[in-house]
């Protein structure tokens, strides 16, 4: 590089003066890195922490499978047993040869003949009373009064309610069952005493704000009968008096309770109804027949309670039916009771709606556990069903 001076001197005179560049360039420093070194004490903490954590892991993995373990042996025997217990409760088709079909038919007919022979059939559904022929006595064939009079009775052995009433000349057991507030007439015992009207009526306890006028609509009855039956003169009533009302009966649903007609369940288990009353196929042969009963699965060795109070009349064993109770119940009401484990009952016993007769089981021609219920009246099968109190 030239540097020319044009100060105090001619342009003649001008000498360049060289000047020399100088390199300012320094070397790069080269700084070393130096590492920080961690405590001794920390790097133990750090091991500890990460073996901590592997610890932790291992126990959540260990008490996973010990949870899955139990469960596993928890489900397992509920499963097995539920699926036993399908097997129990379910029936399947079976063959059955032209013997066992006669000795069904057989044994139809034997049912049929001793419920029919063993029942007295003297009361209606109503409650009416039957004279010998069958014919419903009336109350001018009884000879009704108009003022009422009542007398004691003391109940001897043999008594009905019906033979109770024929003897007085009642024409509807459900004037002594009202009269007396009988709650069921299968309780009626020897030397029971019993208040008997001289016609057929119900008495009617006065009610705050009723009239006789109300209570000949209500009972379809003149008012002239009911003050006459009572012996009254005038048509002042007071509340708590007891009239007698002529001619009056208990509605249906309260006599078939008196009566004991209103059936249990003779099973207290969960069960499976299986094949009802009226037609279906055959479960032996698969051809179409006439179910005479109905048939309740359930797992085997389930309590049977007599469906209804009354006699047991039979206890035996039949290749169709297997073991079998029949109960006579009054009133034209038998029941069977079909394919027991075993009974739990002798002949001659009196039960009620909790005695247990016997266990489910699968005896006599049966593809499994379940109970063959069949009830007869005066003689005559009857759906179950339509008699079991819901």
């Amino acid at each position: 590089m030239e540097v020319y001076s044009f100060v105090g001197a001619s342009s003649s005179i001008r000498k360049p003066v060289r000047t020399t560049e100088r390199n300012y360039n320094f070397p790069s420093l080269k700084l070393k890195s130096t590492q920080v070194q961690k405590p001794v004490f920390a790097k133990i903490a750090e091991k500890k922490a990460v073996a901590a954590e592997k610890v932790s892991l291992e126990g959540v993995a260990r008490v996973f499978a010990l949870v899955l373990v139990l469960a596993i042996l928890a489900v397992v025997p509920v499963t097995v047993f539920n699926v036993l217990s399908y097997f129990e409760s379910h029936t399947s088709p079976l063959k059955i040869d032209s013997s066992f079909a006669l000795e069904l038919e057989a044994l139809d007919g034997a049912m049929s003949k001793f419920a029919m022979e063993s029942v007295v059939a003297d009361v209606d559904e109503n409650g009416n009373v039957l004279a010998d022929d069958g014919s419903v006595l009336t109350a001018a064939s009884v000879g009704l009064g108009q003022a009422v009079t009542f007398r004691d009775y003391k109940v001897a052995s043999g008594d009905s309610i019906s033979t109770i009433a024929r003897k007085f000349g009642l024409s509807n057991i459900s004037t002594l069952i009202a009269v007396n507030n009988i709650e069921n007439v299968r309780s009626l015992r020897s030397g029971q005493k019993l208040k008997i009207p001289s016609q057929d009526g119900m008495v009617h306890k006065v009610g705050a704000g009723e009239s006789l006028n109300a209570l000949s609509v209500r009972y379809h009855v003149s008012v002239e009968e009911i003050l006459d039956a009572n012996d009254l003169t005038s048509e002042n009533l007071s509340k708590g008096m007891e009239l007698f009302i002529p001619g009056a009966k208990m509605d249906s649903a309260a006599l078939k309770k008196a009566m004991g007609e209103l059936f249990v369940n003779p099973l207290t288990v969960a069960y499976r109804l299986t094949s009802r009353f009226g037609p279906r196929s055959d479960p032996f042969s698969g051809v179409p027949s006439n179910h005479k009963g109905i048939d309740m699965a359930c797992p085997q060795g389930s309590p049977i309670r007599a469906s209804m109070s009354g006699k047991v009349v039979y206890v035996g064993w039949s290749n169709i039916f297997g073991n079998y109770v029949i109960i006579d119940h009054g009133n034209g009401y038998q029941s069977l009771y079909g394919h027991m484990l075993k009974s739990v009952v002798k002949n001659g016993l009196m039960v009620d709606s909790s005695t247990k007769i016997g266990l489910v089981g699968s005896t006599g021609y049966s593809t499994g556990p379940h109970l063959h219920f069949q009830v007869f009246k005066n003689g005559k099968l009857v759906d179950p069903l339509s008699l079991i109190k819901r």
